[in-house]
């Protein structure tokens, strides 16, 4: 398996393995992905802005088995929102979403961002775990701007510029 951008050609399979694991979670919701008015055209969304990405998690055919994405902040430019985490049922439980983490970090940090802000909910365990032990630090709350009401946690990640990096 390998990490590349999205492509106009991963759109519908993106949007319906985000949309399955809603529905499992019973979160096919108002104020979660699932209603996204940008769900089906991820390609586009991500591809508007230099400062935004979607990275893919690929098999040997070239199938898209999941991804994550990364966009500004709206109303807070220091800060970037990792966005769209899901990997298909056969993917999950390898790794894959701890590779897509570190690839919108590396983003984030290339961007000069200096935080990685999420949303989840508390239905979503493994993901919940799989954020902790990325480095995620819960907020008790939405930061200003929040756009997905059904989310009920919430999580930041401190960017260090290269700089800080090597001399802390």
């Amino acid at each position: 398996m390998k990490l590349r951008n999205i492509q106009p050609a991963d759109d519908a399979v993106l949007a319906e393995i985000i949309r399955a694991s809603l529905e499992r979670h019973h979160l096919a919701l108002p104020g979660t992905a699932y209603f996204d008015p940008e769900l089906d055209h991820l390609s586009r969304f991500y591809g508007a802005s230099a400062r935004r990405a979607y990275f893919v998690v690929i098999d040997e055919t070239g199938r898209a088995l999941g991804g994550c994405g990364i966009a500004e902040y709206v109303g807070n430019p220091q800060y970037a929102e990792l966005q769209k985490l899901y990997l298909d049922e056969a993917a999950q439980g390898q790794g894959l979403g701890y590779e897509l983490i570190e690839k919108v970090y590396d983003f984030a940090r290339q961007q000069g961002y200096e935080k990685l802000y999420l949303e989840t909910h508390h239905a979503l365990a493994a993901a919940v775990h799989v954020y902790e032990r990325a480095g995620f630090q819960r907020l008790a709350g939405p930061i200003p701007g929040s756009q997905h009401g059904s989310m009920d946690i919430f999580f930041s990640r401190d960017i260090p510029r290269a700089d800080e990096q090597k001399n802390g």
